[in-house]
């Protein structure tokens, strides 16, 4: 929309924790560390130029991707000196030792944390026991081992080998033109060297039997977390299986799991299940709590209503009030520039195809109970 005077560029990198290799917590330090130094300019400096522009940069690390975002005006007396140091901060951090220190050090307080949240605790479990030594069963926090062997010599390693231009994709929205924008693409791929692609994740593979892990906590409530694998991103199934879930658990109050469990039941607070589908199979996950007595009766109840849900699919009025509840919604998430450059990397990322937002609705329709 050219009457709103803002540009985000959101900078995509097959460089997420599943890249770790035998250091967890890599990917997230590498990225956590590109702005507290880059080119000549110290994190101060960084700072102090990006306020002073009215432009903000972010960046985020996941499992599958590492991210770097700028918010600018797009007048190019702020836009021009705002790229030239994002391309720097992208393509030429300092890695500090000072600040990978204190770094190194908020991290492992993290994950002195985490030993006190048993929601974490069941995740980092959950993630290990269904893919054992797989990338996706990397901590992507890290281990108090990993995160006291990372040098700065590693991450200048990981980024001169992932933060390369044919591992990365490019996403912009805003008010500039189609010319301006490639320039500013382009500019950007000057800055790396080309290097090469992640090399394709190594797929993960059902386990052979379900397994069941208890993690001894001092609680009142016990976490309970059930799944398995589930699909990668552009999967063919992928609209079927999100309204499907939306019947079983992400609906909210009108979820089959939350009608049995909380409503009819009063076994939990919350319950929900979804898919988190990734460049590999992510996992398909139940999620809820309840108090340590409640424990089997909720268990039972869970596999009940998934196992009854497999074998029958929905009613005709739970799959129309899931898709007009998905419908509805769907303006919501793309109301903003920044819930839109989200999805384009994402469709990037994923090579998923150009057109999919514009055929969501239309896949979300088609979908019936068969």
């Amino acid at each position: 929309a050219p009457e709103i005077p803002m540009l985000d560029v959101r900078v995509v990198f097959d460089a997420g924790a599943a890249r770790d290799g035998d250091l967890p917590g890599l990917a997230s330090i590498t990225n956590a560390m590109l702005t507290e130094g880059a080119g000549i300019a110290d994190v101060d400096t960084i700072a102090r130029t990006f306020e002073g522009l009215g432009a903000n940069i972010n960046t985020g690390s996941y499992r599958d991707m590492a991210v770097v975002s700028l918010r600018t005006l797009s007048d190019p007396q702020y836009r021009d000196p705002a790229l030239t140091l994002f391309y720097d901060v992208v393509a030429q951090p300092t890695f500090p030792e000072s600040s990978l220190e204190r770094l190194r050090g908020q991290m492992l307080l993290g994950l002195q944390q985490e030993q006190q949240s048993p929601g974490a605790l069941a995740q980092k479990a959950f993630f290990e026991g269904l893919y054992g030594d797989l990338p996706y069963g990397i901590p992507p926090n890290g281990t108090e081992d990993s995160l006291t062997r990372i040098n700065s010599e590693d991450l200048r390693r990981f980024h001169s080998s992932h933060y390369v231009a044919s591992n990365m994709v490019i996403a912009m929205i805003g008010a500039i033109d189609r010319t301006q924008a490639e320039l500013i693409a382009l500019q950007l791929d000057k800055q790396l060297p080309v290097g090469q692609a992640a090399p394709p994740l190594q797929a993960a593979t059902s386990l052979p039997q379900s397994k069941t892990q208890h993690v001894e906590f001092p609680s009142s409530q016990t976490h309970i977390m059930v799944g398995g694998l589930g699909v990668k991103r552009g999967d063919p199934d992928w609209f079927a299986l999100y309204v499907g879930n939306e019947i079983l658990g992400a609906g909210g109050f009108s979820a089959r799991l939350n009608k049995i469990i909380r409503q009819d039941n009063g076994l939990a607070y919350s319950v929900y299940s979804h898919f988190i589908p990734m460049a590999s199979q992510g996992p398909f996950l139940i999620n809820l709590q309840t108090r340590n007595d409640q424990t089997q009766q909720a268990l039972t109840l869970l596999n009940q209503t998934l196992g009854e849900f497999v074998k029958n699919g929905p009613t005709d009025q739970e799959l129309d009030d899931a898709k007009r509840h998905i419908l509805g919604s769907f303006p919501l998430q793309t109301a903003s520039n920044s819930n839109i450059v989200d999805y384009l990397g994402l469709i990037g990322f994923y090579n998923l195809p150009l057109n999919y937002l514009d055929t969501y609705i239309g896949q979300i329709e088609a979908v019936d109970a068969q």
